[in-house]
C-alpha cells in the first residue's frame, strides 16, 4: 500500500503543481498571472487578480505539499477547493466527460485527494518522517476535507462573484 500511495501522491501532486505553475508563472505554456486574471474576470469574480493568485497558489503549493506528503489533509483541502470551483464555474454545465469540457478530471482529483486524506500519506511521506501522520490521517479526515472545501468553494463562487454571473444574466 505504501508504494501505491507514494505513486498517487507524487503523480497527482506534481501534476497539479505544474498546472498551478502555469497560472502563477506562465510555465509549460500557461497563461501566467495576467492570463489567469483575465479568465477569472470572464468568470465574474469580484477580485480576479486575487483569485488568480489564490487558485494558482493552491494548485502549486497544495500540489507540492501533497506530493511530499506534508500536511496532507490541508493540501487536499486546497486542491479540492480549486477543483470544486472549477466544476461550479466552468465544467458542470458541460456535463461529465472531459472530452466535452466536463468535470470528470476534476472529480477524479477530488476523489484521490479525499481518499489519500482518509488513508494517510503512507510511510514514505514527510508527515510520517515528522511523526505527525497519525494525527493527520484517518477516515474522519475525508468528511473534514470535503466539508471544509465545500464551504470555502461555496463562499468563493457566490460571495466572490458578481450577482449577474450567478444568475447567468451578465449586466450589459
Amino acid at each position: 500500500m505504501t508504494l501505491g500511495l507514494l505513486i498517487l501522491r507524487v503523480v497527482m501532486g506534481l501534476t497539479l503543481a505544474a498546472h498551478g505553475s502555469q497560472k502563477l508563472f506562465g510555465w509549460f505554456e500557461g497563461p501566467g498571472r495576467v492570463g489567469t486574471t483575465g479568465m477569472f474576470t470572464k468568470l465574474g469574480f469580484r477580485w480576479p487578480a486575487t483569485m488568480a493568485l489564490l487558485a494558482g497558489a493552491a494548485e502549486f503549493f497544495g500540489g507540492l505539499l501533497f506530493a511530499l506528503g506534508l500536511l496532507t489533509p490541508f493540501a487536499a483541502i486546497a486542491l479540492v477547493v480549486v477543483m470544486l470551483n472549477a466544476i461550479i464555474t466552468v465544467h458542470w454545465q458541460k456535463g461529465f466527460f472531459v472530452t466535452a469540457g466536463g468535470y470528470e478530471y476534476n472529480l477524479t482529483i477530488i476523489a484521490i485527494a479525499t481518499g489519500v486524506s482518509a488513508i494517510g500519506p503512507g510511510t514514505d511521506s514527510l508527515d510520517n518522517a515528522l511523526g505527525i501522520a497519525g494525527s493527520l490521517s484517518g477516515e474522519w479526515w475525508a468528511p473534514i476535507v470535503l466539508v471544509a472545501a465545500a464551504v470555502i468553494s461555496v463562499a468563493t463562487t457566490t460571495l466572490g462573484r458578481e450577482h449577474s454571473m450567478l444568475t447567468g444574466h451578465p449586466v450589459s
